[in-house]
């Protein structure tokens, strides 16, 4: 079972598309919500994100991932794969 992937994001963010596209790139289904679009989700993904109001936000199952700079430095350290795979256990 893939995990659910949820991202907050804004269509013109460039640190959005970049994290989109290695998701994709690794195969993986994602909810993605464009704040642009949906501005009423806003305050919900400040609410999951401890505060935080930049995009992207990003949510692997129950863990904050945080933003594009997390999802890439999980990516270089060799931890993203493992989460990503760890609810086909």
């Amino acid at each position: 079972m893939k995990p659910t992937i949820i991202l907050y994001t804004k269509g013109y963010c460039p640190h959005c598309k970049r994290s989109l596209e290695l998701l994709r790139a690794k195969g993986m289904t994602f909810t993605n919500y464009d704040l642009v679009e949906r501005p009423e989700l806003t305050e919900e993904m400040v609410t999951r994100a401890g505060g935080r109001t930049t995009v992207p936000q990003i949510f692997i199952d129950d863990f904050h991932v945080g933003g594009a700079a997390d999802l890439f430095a999980l990516e270089e350290a060799g931890k993203l794969d493992p989460l990503l795979k760890r609810a086909d256990a």
